[in-house]
């Protein structure tokens, strides 16, 4: 995952997490708001109702006009009650006309009650409260008195304010995520200036990073530039030091191939042996110093174009055999990396491929997972499982009765572990060997 997306999915979650206690806990302050203001505005209602009642001889006396607007208007929502201490409803507000608010109960002098109650599928905010009401110094009487409020316009208010406040909440995260990708792309530019110039160095477009950059990575393309330089560095002395060794030898080798004249032809058979096998290996050395410095910065070789180049030489040295050779490749397949390497590569492991096989040789080619996967096996007798890691060692060879100087799958080894990638072994599907090459 890049970090631009992980640094977006965190602050993401985090807003999610923010925005939904934010909502639920302003949603709840509303709630309790509302109702404290609720209660408030009941209590309110619930003493003018009590002041206006008056307890004669005869009873409970009301006034005959509503003390509240909504009090007189049927079904308006707010229901007042005054009952006895049985339960009898003494009085009733003009609202309870057509509608079927809870009916109250009888409360003990000095007795409080308030909560929410349902009566026919509708919810009811109710408050009461007891009363000993004395008509005379003898007498008193037991009187409760009780508001009750229907819930849904709180309920509506509640849910309109939710509406509202998720609706802009959601709008403020919006632009949050928003305003956050933009400052995160601006911030992550010079991130991806550098990546922009590390492909074109990959591309061999130009040799170093170039632009200047914030401090907070100027360090760290500052060293990229130090460690190319270092690499170029040590390519160029190893080329040459191959280079010096392999001429260094040619002369010495060239003076004891001129002193043997006059020596027993057996003496000057094996050492003429010897000599040739050097001259090989300083050819060798001196090939791969003009191609030294494995790395897969600066180029890239067309695979189905190294394998036929080679297999056409192949073909003409090996003309004495009818070869059937399969070449499955994927098109526009390429190495990056040098020319040198790959055909190298690709020698070694099909010269062995046409000196071992006995007509049939199989050439494939993919891009797997990112990497190039390349598999070259034969028909030919093939080798045992223990012979493997030993062939893999320098200048061990499967069968000395055959040409070679044994240093060829090694050499392939090499080769391969600089690229970071693996060189197996095994049986082919045709009998012989298979080798498969991953960088």
């Amino acid at each position: 995952m890049s970090l631009n997306r992980r640094i977006i999915l965190s602050a993401t979650l985090v807003l999610v997490i923010f925005i939904t206690l934010t909502a639920l806990t302003l949603e709840r302050a509303f709630y309790d708001s509302a109702e404290s203001a609720l209660h408030d505005k009941m209590t309110s209602q619930l003493y003018a109702l009590m002041a206006a009642a008056e307890v004669g001889t005869e009873g409970l006396i009301m006034p005959t006009d509503e003390l509240d607007t909504l009090l007189g208007l049927p079904s308006s929502g707010v229901y007042a009650f005054i009952t006895s201490k049985d339960g009898d409803i003494l009085w009733q507000s003009s609202s309870v006309l057509g509608a079927r608010p809870p009916v109250p109960q009888a409360l003990d002098r000095g007795e409080t009650r308030s909560g929410e109650s349902i009566s026919s599928g509708s919810e009811y905010y109710t408050l009461a409260y007891g009363v000993n009401w004395a008509a005379d110094d003898d007498d008193a009487l037991a009187l409760t008195f009780s508001i009750s409020t229907d819930l849904a316009s709180l309920d509506r208010q509640i849910t309109k304010y939710r509406t509202t406040l998720w609706s802009w909440l959601l709008a403020m995260a919006l632009l949050l995520l928003v305003s956050q990708a933009l400052i995160l792309r601006w911030g992550l530019l010079p991130l991806r200036r550098v990546g922009d110039e590390l492909s074109l160095i990959e591309n061999g477009k130009q040799e170093n990073i170039e632009e200047k950059y914030p401090h907070e990575i100027s360090r760290l393309t500052d060293n990229i530039n130090i460690l190319l330089e270092h690499e170029r560095d040590h390519r160029a002395r190893y080329r040459n030091a191959l280079g010096d060794l392999a001429h260094s030898l040619k002369t010495p080798l060239a003076v004891l191939q001129s002193s043997l004249e006059g020596k027993d032809e057996e003496t000057v058979a094996a050492i003429q042996e010897q000599i040739k096998r050097m001259n090989t290996i300083v050819e060798y050395q001196l090939q791969r110093a003009a191609t030294a410095g494995s790395t897969g910065i600066g180029s890239k070789v067309e695979v189905a174009a190294a394998v036929r180049r080679i297999t056409e030489s192949l073909l003409k040295v090996y003309g004495d055999r009818a070869y059937r050779l399969d070449i499955d490749i994927e098109p526009a397949l390429l190495f990056k990396g040098d020319e040198g390497d790959l055909m190298e590569i690709l020698g070694n492991l099909l010269d062995n491929a046409f000196k071992w096989s006995r007509q049939h040789v199989r050439i494939t080619g993919r891009r797997q997972d990112g990497k190039l996967s390349i598999g070259i096996e034969d028909d030919g007798p093939g080798m045992a499982a223990e012979q493997v890691e030993e062939l893999m060692k320098r200048g061990v060879r499967a069968d000395e009765a055959v040409p070679g100087h044994g240093i060829g799958l090694s050499i392939v080894q090499n080769i391969v572990q600089a690229y970071r990638g693996t060189i197996d072994l095994g049986e082919s599907a045709l009998g012989g060997l298979y080798v498969s090459i991953v960088v």
